[in-house]
């Protein structure tokens, strides 16, 4: 069942301009996932717009075009072709505004189609524009979007500040079950009170819907985000990015394929089944990845098919698969070592967890229910003292 009438951000910004900052000098953060129910990038009508002048184009990791494959790959500023402005990198020298970056704008307006986890670094940009804003007293909007995975499911530990970092600068749930606006009101009522903000709210989005049964068209927010199913599976699957197990980059399905050389993919998945798992079947594969961890060797695994995506819990099922390939083949698992996006002492798998008692628990052989347990303590915690507050939608 699709919803024709959803209506993003975008669709409605000339409408719903804020009147006090009509005329504006204004910086737009964008990616290529940017874009109207018509497929249009947002960069033409702001630049077309008589609400304001547009000033300047700012992009996140992966570049505004979505050029740089690879995580951890930086990209530098250049000159837009099109409309001649100046196209400011926010994940290279810097991952925050530069005062010279804000100098000739009043409002930086924030279009990006986040995927629903608190690892995906979209909503950290958000944020660290929203800290040089007020720093320079700059107003910022946000263009909202749906979440893809929707927006009444949570799930996974709550980051601990002792964790913070580029993949969790704030206390969130790794399922977040929030809009990037949402989150956007969030972070300015809890940590930045005195920013000029608002949010430019969808029409006909419920808290309930998936990306499919929006309307909308999906473009890649980032290159290794190819589906909606790839999001839905995320939450728990980039935690193999805290690993020397492949996630599936080098694949046409990434975080949907994972494994590695060692793995039997009969023996990991018969072990799978012993979780009983809801919402999935695990398909044995084999799998030769053409980039990132371990190119070009032949790895088993496996495939995630999602079956009931109402009863799947993501993030138990990646640590589910973890616990087992730990168990499975001590002499061959290994944690990654840092560093990892940008932090260069703590564990990558502690960082993206938000907490160590993850990996601590799968170290020692703790049961998965039990480490549930945990984790829906607290997120249901987080969801009754701040998420509830700030949500825009039904």
């Amino acid at each position: 069942m699709t919803n024709l009438q959803i209506r993003v951000g975008l669709d409605l910004f000339e409408k719903n301009w804020p009147k006090k900052l009509k005329g504006s000098r204004v910086g737009l953060l964008v990616h290529p996932a940017s874009v109207n129910k018509n497929l249009e990038h947002a960069v033409p009508p702001f630049f077309k717009s008589n609400k304001f002048k547009l000033k300047a184009l700012f992009g996140p990791q992966h570049g505004i075009l979505g050029e740089t494959q690879d995580n951890m790959i930086e990209w530098e500023g250049f000159r837009d072709t099109k409309t001649g402005l100046p196209v400011f990198s926010l994940y290279g020298h810097s991952r925050k505004p530069e005062p010279s970056m804000l100098q000739d704008i009043d409002v930086l307006a924030i279009d990006m189609q986040d995927i629903g986890s608190r690892y995906y670094t979209f909503i950290w940009t958000m944020e660290l524009c929203m800290q040089a804003c007020m720093e320079m007293n700059k107003s910022v909007i946000i263009l909202d979007r749906p979440n893809p995975i929707n927006g009444h499911l949570t799930e996974g530990p709550v980051l601990d500040m002792a964790f913070a970092s580029f993949v969790g600068q704030r206390p969130l749930p790794v399922r977040h079950g929030m809009t990037i606006g949402e989150i956007g009101n969030y972070l300015r009522n809890e940590f930045y009170p005195s920013l000029d903000f608002h949010v430019i709210p969808m029409q006909g989005w419920n808290r309930k819907n998936w990306f499919d049964e929006t309307g909308l068209p999906w473009v890649l927010p980032s290159p290794n985000m190819p589906s909606p199913e790839s999001a839905i599976v995320y939450p728990g699957m980039c935690l193999f990015e805290g690993t020397n197990l492949s996630e599936g980059r080098g694949t046409t399905r990434p975080f949907e394929i994972f494994g590695a050389p060692f793995i039997e993919p009969d023996k990991l998945t018969t072990h799978l089944l012993r979780f009983k798992l809801p919402g999935l079947i695990f398909r044995p594969v084999y799998f030769q990845p053409t980039f990132q961890k371990h190119t070009g060797k032949l790895c088993g695994g496996a495939q995630i098919h999602i079956i009931n995506r109402e009863r799947l819990k993501p993030f138990k099922t990646g640590v589910a698969i973890i616990k087992s390939i730990h168990y499975l083949y001590p002499e061959h698992f290994a944690w990654k070592q840092p560093p990892y996006e940008y932090e260069t002492e703590k564990m990558p798998i502690d960082i993206l967890a938000g907490t160590d008692r993850l990996r601590k628990d799968i170290e020692k052989g703790e049961k998965l229910d039990k480490m549930e347990e945990w984790w829906q303590e607290e997120c249901s915690q987080f969801n009754k003292q701040y998420r509830k507050k700030y949500l825009i939608y039904k």
